[in-house]
């Protein structure tokens, strides 16, 4: 463990996932966050879960969701996004099929799809035009009064521009994700619930744990960047001194092949 992770715990903040995501096991905090974005009513929430995994198959991108929560007939996804990929309309897209069909693996039918809302919370301005909110339906392009009733939805909240804001609360936790010092009552709630969160020692140690293992990950992989990188300067240096002394095309080939573990269509490439 490095000597600053216990700083790191202590400085985390709402936007982290981790973070995020312990909060809002909180019943009452989800509950109350869902209905102030959402401007809806939530029920009994029957399935609640943070850091949720949605792997359908081996051969498939798996997602893990920072909140995942189904009421009677809804369900909510709401993720944190601190930094901006430009990845986000088909990451949305993604996360919103993948619910679709691990609802439908329960046995349900096409018609008993419940209403999906995805939820992100990005600390910056993903379509830059100022909004502190995007919230997207399908429409016809023919007649752009015409929605789609697929009962989807996807909205995305903005931390950087909130003056236009109308609605207080809203802008107050908008402000708060931004870590801006605001005076409101929900806000404080969440507040006390975070320093409680950080006081507990099991998840303490559950995050430096999380934060190891993507330590080792990124050695790993940086690591196999390096092997990688070596390899690919003495393949390409290999096949170059072949050609200078025109050693035919498959010739070149199998030579490569024996010395190195790559198929003939990565060969290909190489030449």
């Amino acid at each position: 463990m490095h000597i600053d992770d216990n700083k790191k715990w202590e400085n985390l903040t709402i936007s982290n996932d981790f973070l995020f995501s312990k909060l809002m096991r909180d019943e009452e905090i989800c509950k109350e966050l869902i209905e102030l974005l959402l401007h809806l009513k939530v029920g009994e929430i029957t399935y609640i879960q943070e850091q949720k995994t949605i792997d359908i198959m081996h051969n498939q991108k798996s997602v893990r969701l920072d909140v995942y929560v189904e009421d009677e007939d809804k369900v909510y996804n709401i993720e944190m996004k601190v930094s901006n990929k430009k990845d986000l309309d088909k990451r949305v897209r993604y996360y919103q099929d993948l619910i679709d069909i691990n609802i439908l693996e329960k046995g349900a039918d096409y018609k008993d799809l419940k209403e999906s809302y995805v939820v992100f919370i990005c600390l910056f301005d993903p379509f830059g035009r100022g909004g502190s909110r995007y919230t997207f339906r399908n429409r016809c392009d023919e007649y752009p009064d015409l929605v789609l009733k697929d009962d989807t939805y996807k909205i995305f909240f903005n931390t950087k521009n909130t003056q236009n804001e109308k609605n207080i609360d809203i802008k107050s936790f908008l402000q708060y994700v931004n870590g801006e010092k605001v005076n409101n009552k929900f806000i404080e709630k969440i507040h006390n619930k975070i320093m409680k969160i950080k006081n507990n020692e099991e998840w303490r140690r559950e995050y430096m744990t999380l934060l190891m293992r993507e330590r080792e990950i990124a050695e790993e992989n940086f690591q196999k960047g390096i092997k990688k990188g070596i390899e690919k300067g003495m393949i390409t240096k290999q096949i170059e001194m072949l050609k200078r002394f025109n050693v035919p095309k498959e010739d070149i080939i199998k030579e490569i092949e024996a010395d190195y573990n790559i198929t003939k269509e990565e060969i290909e490439k190489y030449l």
